[in-house]
This record gives structure tokens, C-alpha cells and sequence, in this order.
């Protein structure tokens, strides 16, 4: 595929724990905003949970696509949890419905970085198993960071540890640029560094000073991230999404500004232009 721009859930709804019913509008929104794709945490399918071929019908009618699934995991222990794995069971076949999507998996955030190294070491051992397992069962996978305060990913040196030890063969990684510039890394520099185990990218913006921002308005040079992209040859989804308070209140207008920006600024590079 060459690459597309689809919505990630969390400009709805920002915790991924938190369970809604509102995906009719989610998609609605997406199409209205210019996008073909969705990458949805679990927690917003509502009644589509248990209906995976009736939301295949009603994204085809819309002319969207499933992007991925974002199921996020904690890897305690070095392992998945047996919710865990009855999670993965479950959405392993749900996925079956929608060819080319992945599952995204976002590190849940600990209460500290106390024993950093051994629970880092402990999430990439799980969550290589959660990739294996996926592979067997004919699912991408895509490792997420998320850098805020007490999160095992926050840091060059916690990505450093990672980039070493995901397996390429099993796991992919997913950067998401507000989160890398909140670790006070430049965004393109690690997705320079990391191509060769991209397989999934999300795109916010935000302050170098660890404050949200709407699309174009803080200091990550999202155009040349894309840019990078291109010139890899890089074929998935570019997934965006937006975390200002005001997303969460006016989220289909949010969308609509952010299609905007995306028609403007990234269309013409994906597009060689």
C-alpha cells in the first residue's frame, strides 16, 4: 500500500480504558475530515465489539479502511496477563475481517521508574512472545511508547534499550512524535534511526516545553518526519490525532482543522508533489 492518513481514537476519547459507544460519530467524523482510515482503541467499538462484520459494513459504506486496533498491554512479570491473552485471542480473529490492519500496542505507564532497566527488559521480552504469537496467527503487531512522567519509555536511553531488543521478525514499533518530543528527542531523528522496524506512526503536535498543540502550531517539523517517511519507501498508515483540551469538546471540528493541515502539508509529499 502507499501510505495513507487515517484518525486515531484518543482525539475522542483519551483514555484507552475508558469504554464508549459513539464509533457511528468517530466515523462520520473521519470521513468528513478527508481521512480513509481508523486506528481505534478496543475500548471505542461499543456495539461493534462483538459485530466485527458489521463494522466492516458500515467502514466499507462510509470508503474507510480498519488502519489498526489498539489494544494497550502492561507485560507484567515479563509476560501477558491471562486478560491479556484472552484480549489477544479475541481480537487476533476479529482482525481476520479486516486485511492489512495491524494491532498497535501502547506500554501502559508504571507508578514509577523504579527497576527501570529490569522492566524494560521484562515489557520487551512480553511483548516480542505477544508478536510471535500474533505472527502464528497471520496479525502485524507495533510496539507504542508513550513518554509521560513515570512511563518505562520516556528517554533516548529507554529507546535505545528498546530499538535493541524488539525482534524485527515479530514486532514492529509504532514512534509517535508527541510523545518522542516529550522525552525531549527530535522526532525525525528517531524515526531515522528506527525505519527498519516502523510499522505503524502517529502524528501529534506539541511543544518542545511538554505542552499539546494543534497540528502545525508546535515545534515538531511533522512535514520532514513524512518526508523521511517517503524517502524510505515507507508503505502504512501515517495516524493522526490531536490531545489540546479543546479536542476532546470539539472533536469534529478538530478533525476537520486537522484534515485541512493534512491536505496542505503532507498530501503533496506523500503524493511527490
Amino acid at each position: 500500500m502507499v501510505m495513507e492518513f487515517g484518525c486515531q481514537g484518543s482525539t475522542w476519547v483519551l483514555n484507552y480504558d475508558i469504554e464508549a459507544n459513539i464509533m457511528d460519530k468517530i466515523m462520520d467524523d473521519v470521513k468528513q475530515g478527508g481521512f480513509t482510515g481508523l486506528d481505534m482503541q478496543v475500548a471505542l467499538l461499543g456495539s461493534y465489539k462483538n459485530d466485527p462484520a458489521l463494522f466492516k459494513q458500515e467502514l466499507d459504506n462510509r470508503g474507510l479502511k480498519l488502519a489498526a486496533l489498539t489494544l494497550p498491554h502492561a507485560f507484567d512479570g515479563g509476560k501477558s496477563s491471562e486478560k491479556e491473552r484472552e484480549l489477544q485471542t479475541y481480537y487476533f480473529d476479529y482482525l481476520k475481517q479486516f486485511p492489512g490492519a495491524i494491532l498497535n500496542i501502547p506500554s501502559r505507564v508504571g507508578q514509577n521508574r523504579d527497576n527501570i532497566l529490569q522492566r524494560q527488559k521484562e515489557i520487551i521480552k512480553g511483548a516480542n512472545e505477544l508478536g510471535k504469537r500474533a505472527y502464528e496467527n497471520g496479525v502485524v503487531t507495533s510496539f507504542h511508547p508513550i513518554s509521560y512522567e513515570t512511563s518505562y519509555w520516556r528517554f533516548k536511553e529507554d529507546y535505545d534499550v528498546l530499538f535493541d531488543g524488539l525482534d524485527p521478525k515479530y514486532m514492529g514499533y509504532t514512534p509517535d512524535v508527541g510523545h518522542i518530543i516529550f522525552g525531549g528527542m527530535d522526532p525525525v531523528e528517531i524515526i531515522n534511526e528506527a525505519l527498519p522496524l516502523i510499522k505503524h506512526v502517529h502524528f501529534k503536535d506539541a511543544s518542545k516545553h511538554q505542552e499539546w498543540k494543534k497540528m502545525g502550531e508546535g515545534d515538531i517539523d511533522i512535514p520532514q518526519c513524512v518526508q523521511v517517511l517517503k524517502n524510505y519507501d515507507y508503505e502504512g498508515w501515517l495516524i493522526v490525532e490531536e490531545e489540546t483540551p479543546e479536542a476532546q469538546t470539539q472533536t469534529t471540528e478538530t478533525i476537520a482543522e486537522i484534515g485541512k493541515y493534512v491536505e496542505k502539508n503532507l498530501y503533496p509529499i506523500v503524493k511527490g508533489e
